[in-house]
This record gives structure tokens, sequence and C-alpha cells, in this order.
């Protein structure tokens, strides 16, 4: 019977060898082999209860069966009950120590049990009985990776690749090797010989979008994308990624579409809801995203991603009040914090006041985006006397940004790919004195990291003007006029340090050509031209209320509006200001164009409108620079008030309206001025030269200050 039952498995037929092991242990139910034979047929047939009986039966007649403590350890493993299935591996070896696969099994459940050095031990003992067997060598590979051994790593998968071409999940590990370390083109060597023995692969073009991708050549990332979802239209990770290099091309509507298919596909799959709910917000559409997130983190309720990505997202709202934004912040701080404990006090670092101090930079926006822009005026002008400067690369794309802020940091890192932990633990080996948060709650954050405190100060600036909830951050740069002492300290679980002058030192793109004609375009155009410049996720229904008004007052207005992209965002806007009694021959609305271009339109507008309640930076400055003047409503929140902040700090006061009405009032009154008009965009660009937006000199000495200030107040404290 046992005989029939091989037999009948052999062919494929594991229900009628189950029938004939069922009738052998009737026959012979003191017989352990016909209980192991019927455990492998349940198991195949997907009867895992019945299968687990079986082998233990097994075991309870003949406890030194190897293959019975093996197989059972293995199937217990999966369920996650780990530490019988390491007795039972143990028990497989003991009692037959040449058996690879029971090796592999039991590196399995030191891997899972976080013993990686033990997983390691165990595959090298199977790669020795087997040499050749690619899966064993495609996990050793794995494990070193994760104890960081990379250089052995990429030797063992590349041993997989000469063993097995085809191997997906090999080609896909071994290219995000080679791209981690900058080997693109042996990346890409590596695929395109796989495509070569496998042309119908799309796990190979899956790889060849992550080297397009890290290059930032994006529409060469998409199309290897494109060829990979012709051969698996069902590929949920490969939509996930489609739909996340669409929204780096600004194709929004293609973007929204591969990304609901892949939520269709695997609704578990949190991380896609992230994304959505990014392209969403691109788009202004502030209610849908926040509702994609709370979906999203109902799949993830112990993870922070989505909820951070909510945080940022609730700025943009108008219905949500700034004590509830904040009573939201503080929550996730809390529950940031209880997860992530620290882990290194008490420091190592001395306690000497006036030492050289070591300045720890984290941001995954070293590239292409406002964070690289005024951060490299700083970076140049810090003090290399009295501080050294690390900079932790977050970020998984370059470009000549990312370039300018390596060669001007005394130690860059860059640190996508290791965990929070790694990260940490790098940190406080590389004993940082104040470690410095350049992200929030906004873009590729690594909070979980600053919840464990691997530097005795840390700092967050720049790329959230915000609170991030956190009371393992202590301090949160500002000045006066974002931050009026009293007005925003109850919205914060960090002590507001308010620099002196201002928050922001303004660097125009230096490869631009910034002519500006001179001439006021309501002078050749016998009307007045409002523009915005700012993001389309931050033209929220108040401030479009409050700009139809102001194109109602002043009738022969237009409005430009650059870089809003094409679809729902276009569409939903052209359609507000019509509904609204405005004509579309009044409104332009221009999509994200080339950075030439885009400084070109500032001669085209006379007055700039700022928004609310997220209120412009880097785009007001680059307005005053381009010497058109702008108008910004003052909030009650640091988020809000931006512009004021800008405005305030080059004497521009009488352009910062307290209230709704007020705002209006302004552009109405401003509109009308003519020749003031004409005057003041004469003057805009000296002003800022002159002011300490621009006094880079003066804003370093600012910033170092307050690290010193910080630093001392630390080594007189009696804390850890």
């Amino acid at each position: 019977m046992i005989a029939e039952g091989n037999r009948a498995e052999n062919e494929g037929d594991f229900r009628k060898a189950c029938e004939q092991y069922r009738s052998a242990v009737d026959v012979a139910p003191a017989y352990s082999k016909a209980h192991l034979n019927l455990g492998i047929g349940l198991e195949a047939v997907g009867d895992v209860e019945g299968s687990i009986q079986s082998y233990e039966t097994a075991l309870a007649i003949d406890p030194g069966n190897p293959y019975a403590s093996y197989n059972l350890g293995k199937l217990l493993y999966t369920r996650g009950a780990l530490s019988r299935a390491e007795q039972l591996l143990h028990s497989a070896l003991k009692y037959k120590p040449e058996f690879p696969e029971a090796q592999v099994a039991l590196s399995n459940v030191y891997d899972s049990l976080g013993k990686l050095e033990s997983a390691l031990y165990a595959l090298d003992a199977a790669l020795k009985q087997r040499p050749d067997w690619a899966g064993a060598l495609l996990n050793y590979g794995t494990v070193l990776r994760k104890l960081g051994r990379l250089t052995e790593a990429e030797s063992a998968l590349r041993q997989v690749v000469a063993i097995d071409p085809g191997s997906p999940d090999a080609i896909h590990d071994l290219t995000q090797l080679l791209c981690a370390r900058g080997a693109m083109q042996d990346a890409e060597k590596l695929i395109r010989l796989a495509l070569q023995h496998k042309p119908e692969f799309p796990d190979a073009y899956g790889a060849l979008f992550h080297v397009y991708d890290s290059q930032g050549n994006l529409n060469a990332a998409a199309a290897a994308l494109e060829v990979a979802l012709k051969q698996r239209p069902d590929w949920a990770e490969a939509l996930h990624n489609y739909g996340t290099v669409l929204k780096k091309l600004r194709r929004l509507t293609e973007a929204e579409a591969a990304l609901r298919r892949a939520i269709e596909i695997a609704p578990a799959f949190s991380f896609t809801h992230l994304v959505l709910g990014a392209v969403l917000l691109s788009e202004g559409r502030i209610a849908e995203a926040l509702e994609v997130f709370r979906v999203g983190r109902k799949l993830d309720p112990d993870g922070f991603d989505l909820e951070s990505a909510e945080l940022f997202t609730l700025n943009f709202s108008d219905d949500v009040s700034s004590n509830a934004i904040f009573e939201r912040h503080r929550a996730f701080g809390a529950r940031l914090e209880k997860a992530h404990s620290r882990r290194f006090a008490p420091f190592q670092n001395s306690r000497e006041p006036d030492r050289r101090l070591r300045i720890g930079y984290v941001s995954g926006d070293f590239r292409s985006h406002p964070v690289a822009l005024f951060m490299i005026p700083l970076l140049e002008r810090h003090d290399r006397s009295a501080y050294q400067i690390y900079c932790y690369s977050a970020g998984t794309s370059a470009d000549e940004l990312t370039r300018q802020v390596q060669t001007r940091a005394d130690i860059w890192r860059e640190v996508a790919a290791i965990s929070h932990t790694q990260l940490a633990d790098t940190i406080n080996s590389d004993g940082i004195d104040v470690l410095v948060d350049l992200s929030g709650h906004s873009g590729e954050s690594r909070l979980v990291v600053f919840a464990q405190q691997p530097a005795p100060i840390q700092v967050t600036w720049l790329g959230y003007l915000s609170t991030t909830g956190m009371t393992r951050i202590q301090y949160r740069f500002c000045d006066r006029y974002t931050d009026p002492p009293g007005a925003t300290e109850q919205l914060h679980t960090e002590t507001l340090f308010r620099l002196p002058n201002s928050q922001w030192c303004y660097r125009p793109y230096f490869l631009v050509d910034y002519t500006c004609t001179g001439i006021a375009p309501f002078e050749k155009n016998q009307f007045v031209t409002f523009g915005s410049f700012n993001d389309a996720s931050k033209l929220s229904p108040s401030v479009r209320k409050l700009w139809a008004e102001i194109l109602t007052r002043v009738p022969d207005s237009r409005l430009v509006f650059v870089g809003v992209p094409d679809g729902h965002a276009r569409d939903s806007l052209i359609q507000y200001f019509e509904s609204a009694g405005i004509a579309p021959t009044r409104i332009a609305v221009l999509p994200r164009v080339a950075l030439q271009e885009y400084f070109r339109w500032f001669n085209e507008v006379d007055i700039a409108l700022d928004t609310t309640p997220y209120s412009g930076g880097t785009t007001t400055c680059d307005a005053l620079w381009m010497e058109v003047p702008v108008i910004t409503l003052a909030g009650t929140k640091s988020i809000s008030r931006s512009t004021t902040g800008i405005l305030s700090t080059i004497g521009l006061t009488e352009w910062i309206a307290s209230t709704p009405e007020d705002y209006v009032r302004l552009a109405v009154e401003h509109a009308a001025e003519g020749n003031g008009l004409a005057k003041l965009r004469g003057t805009l660009r000296q002003r800022l030269r002159e002011s300490p937006l621009m006094d880079e000199a003066r804003f370093a000495r600012d910033v170092e200050d307050a690290y010193r200030r910080m630093w001392r107040a630390w080594c007189g404290s009696a804390g850890e």
C-alpha cells in the first residue's frame, strides 16, 4: 500500500496517495513510516492540521525519525511556532547529520528569530554538503545582506545567477546591491543577460525599473514596467511601482489608475495606499487623500508611515483646527516613542562646552528640492574649525544638487538602504552631538531614528514647519515672525528656538538666468495679472474663494497658475472659477515647467498671491527675487506664516493681511496702485539681497550660535 501511495504521489495524484497511506495506517498503526507518508500527502493536499497530527504520531512511535522531525519542524516554522520548530530540526540533524535540507530549514528559523550568525552557520553547513544549491546560496546572500556583509552577499548572489540565470529573487537582490554601490552598468548588464536567456521574464523588467529609477531615468523606468505588465498584467508590485514612477513624472491620472488597480489585486498592501494618497494630495484632493490614508492605516495599525503622511496632509485642510492637528501630532509622537525606546543613554559625548561639535543632518531630500537649495549656503558657510558636518542621505535618487550637498559635507553617508536601527547605530557611533531632522512628516521621514535618540541634542527644521509631536526632538528652529512669542508654543512638543533674524537663508538656483524685464506686465497689457506658483496641493477651497472675489472686484484682471498638473487638478480649478462667474479667458493654468520657463513666467505677473492655510516658502522667495510682490494672509499656525516671515524680514509688512477680508482688500488696493506697483517692482531684488534672507555668513553664525547654546545647556544639565 505504501508503494502504491508512492506511485500515486510521483504521478501527482496526492488524494489517491493519501487513500493508500490511510489504508497502510489502518493495517499497521504502529508503523512510523506509514504515518510519515500520510503526513506528507495531507500536507500536499492542504490539510495542515491532519499533516501535523500524522507527523506527531510518527514521532511518538519513532522519536528518532529525522524525516518526521524535519517535516514537522518545517511546517511549524510556517505557522510561527519557532521554538518547537528549532527543537525538531535539531533532532532531525542529531539523527541524520548529513541533512542539508534540515540545515536550510533551521537557518530560516534562526533568521526569523533574529539569530543571523546562527542562520549563516546553518547555511554554511548545508552548502558544504550541496555547494551548487541555488536556493541555499540565495538564502546565504540574503542573510549576509542583513549582516551588512555586502561584498560576500554579492558574491553569493552571483553564484546563484551563474547556476540559475533566470532566478527572479537573485536578480532582484543582486540588482539592488549593485545599484546601492552605484554599479548601474553592471546591474543593467546582468538583467539584459537574464533577458537573453528568458525574454518573457517580467521579474527582470521589474529589476530594470529599479536600475533606471535609481538613475533618475524615469521615462525608461516607466517603459520597463510597461513591458513587465504586458507580460504579467495583474502583478500588484509592478503596478505599485508603475504608479509611483508615473507620480514622479506628474502623470497623475495614469498613476491613480495604476495604484487603484494594484489595491484591487492586493488590498492588504498598505504602502500602495501611501502612494495613492500622495497622488491625490498632489491634485489638491485633500479629503480623498485623508480617506485613503485612513483606510491604509487600518491595514497597518502598528505602522507609522501612513499616519505620518496623514499628519502632513492635515496641514492643507481648511476643516481641521490648529489644536486638533496638534493633538494628532502629539498622539503620534507618544505612540512612536512608546514603540521605540531610547537606546543610547548615557551618552559618551564629552561634555566640553567649547569643543568642536559634530553636527548631523538627516534628509531624504538632498536632491532637486527646496531642502537642498536652502541647505547649500549653510553647509558652505559652516565654521569647520568649530563644527564637523555629517550628512545622512536617506533619499533613493540623486542628481546635480545631491552632488553639491555631498561635496559640502565633511562626512557623507548614503543611508537609504539601511534600517532605522542601523542608521541610529551609525549616528551614535559617529559621535554626533547635535542631530537635525530636515523632513519632519514630509518626504522620506526618518523619525523612527530620532525616537531612539542616537544623539544627545535633536532638532527639527526646514522641511516641515510644524511640530513632529515628539518629545525626544527637543527643539524646532523658527523665527519671531513665523512663531511670535506666545503664539504657537502650545502647538509644539518641542521647545521653539527662534533664530534672531530669519529661519530662512535663500540663494537663487544658480543655473538659471534670472533676467527681469524691468517692465511691469500691467504697463504693456493694460490689466493686472495675479499669479500663483505654489503646488496644487495648497490651492484650498478657502483660498480659491478669496481669489475668485479678488478677480470679481478687479474686473479686468487675470490669474495665472504655474505648476498645476493636467487632469483633475487643472479641470477642477477651471470649473471652480467658471462657477464663480470668472470667464475662462481670464484664467491660465500651466503644468510644472522647466526651471528656466518657471522663472520667466514671473515676468508675466504683477502680484503673486500666497496660499492658505499652507503658506509658500521657496516660491515666495523666487517671486521676490524676480521683483514680484506677494500678498499673504498671516495664519494662526507656523505652517500658515512662512510668507509672513519672509515679507517681515525684508520690510514688506504692508503686504501682510490679518483677515481674509483684509487679504482681498490688499489685493484690490495694490492692483490699483499703478506707478507705485511698478516702482516697487524695481526694488525687491535689492531688498532681498540686503536683508538677512540672503546674508549667508550671518545666517550660518546664527545657526551655529543656536547649536552652541543648546550644547552648553546640555553640558550643564544633570540629564543623560
